[in-house]
């Protein structure tokens, strides 16, 4: 879900910038972190951004580099008038005072620096002369943004099905490493009662150890495993919006996973145990990054 686009729109009053910026989420959570919008558009751009984008937190940027027009400021020449009139009636009224500087000057400088005497307010930005310009510069942006993730997404497929392949071939491992496995039971359980110096009766101790055994079967975690890997990659290729999917097939991946360590009693497997868990937590963490 991480992506970032831009795009520009050239408006009467200088150049408009729109940068979108996505990261990973949950839930569509857009922010529009500018003023330039008016309000009566905003819950259309929400609207087109959720559309376009559907997941993440999503952030909007909007800026102006006004033209020379709009960058010059009107003075309101009545007002300085005003002001330097009533400036003139305060120095004519100082008397006995001596003011060693250009009078008129220092008066003007003083009117022109009053309180509203330059017009700093504006027509809005976006009106609705202009807002298809704007609305296209929306559309670029978030057609940039998409594009930005499908490259993204290339990547990401390749990475997380090629570890959904690792987990495979271990399972594969760990199912030629189950016969060694029967027999290193098998050998420490006669070491154990060859120390103990027991005698048992031998009909007896294969029953009890086929019961043992049957406690440390891992065959149906193999088979269930296999059909997760499975529906991971039906997923991943079928779907439009996988994402979420994919997170819970991802704990079901690790729920087998972790039951056969537990039932492993075998250092080889529980190593092929290791390397299965710290690829699911990759995938993990990639699969966040999926729509």
């Amino acid at each position: 879900m991480t992506g970032y686009g831009k795009a520009e729109a050239r408006l009467s009053a200088g150049k408009l910038t729109i940068e979108i910026r996505t990261l990973n989420a949950k839930g569509c959570d857009v922010s529009i972190k500018s003023s330039l919008l008016p309000k009566d558009k905003e819950l259309l751009v929400r609207q087109k951004i959720a559309d376009a984008l559907h997941r993440g937190t999503i952030d909007v940027f909007l800026s102006l580099e006004a033209s020379a027009a709009e960058s010059a400021k009107t003075i309101n020449a009545d007002l300085v008038k005003e002001y330097y009139k009533q400036l003139l009636e305060i120095r004519n009224g100082l008397k006995g005072i001596t003011i060693d500087t250009d009078v008129n000057k220092f008066l003007m400088l003083s009117a022109l620096r009053m309180p509203d005497v330059v017009d700093s307010k504006k027509a809005d930005i976006i009106s609705e002369e202009n807002w298809p310009v704007v609305e296209a510069a929306f559309d670029e942006a978030l057609a940039a943004v998409n594009d930005y993730r499908s490259r993204e997404g290339a990547a990401l497929y390749k990475d997380v099905t090629s570890r959904v392949a690792k987990i495979e071939a271990l399972e594969n491992e760990v199912e030629s490493l189950e016969g060694e496995r029967i027999e290193t039971v098998k050998a420490r359980l006669n070491r154990n009662l060859e120390e103990l110096g027991a005698k048992p009766d031998k009909e007896r101790f294969e029953q009890e150890l086929i019961f043992y055994l049957e406690k440390l079967d891992i065959n149906e975690e193999k088979v269930r495993l296999r059909q997760h890997c499975r529906y991971f990659m039906d997923t991943i290729n079928a779907e439009p919006f996988p994402g979420k999917k994919l997170g819970f097939i991802i704990q079901e991946m690790g729920r087998e996973i972790n039951t056969t360590g537990s039932k492993a009693n075998h250092a080889g497997i529980q190593k092929a145990v290791v390397l299965m868990k710290d690829e699911l937590e990759k995938i993990r963490e990639q699969s966040l990054n999926i729509l």
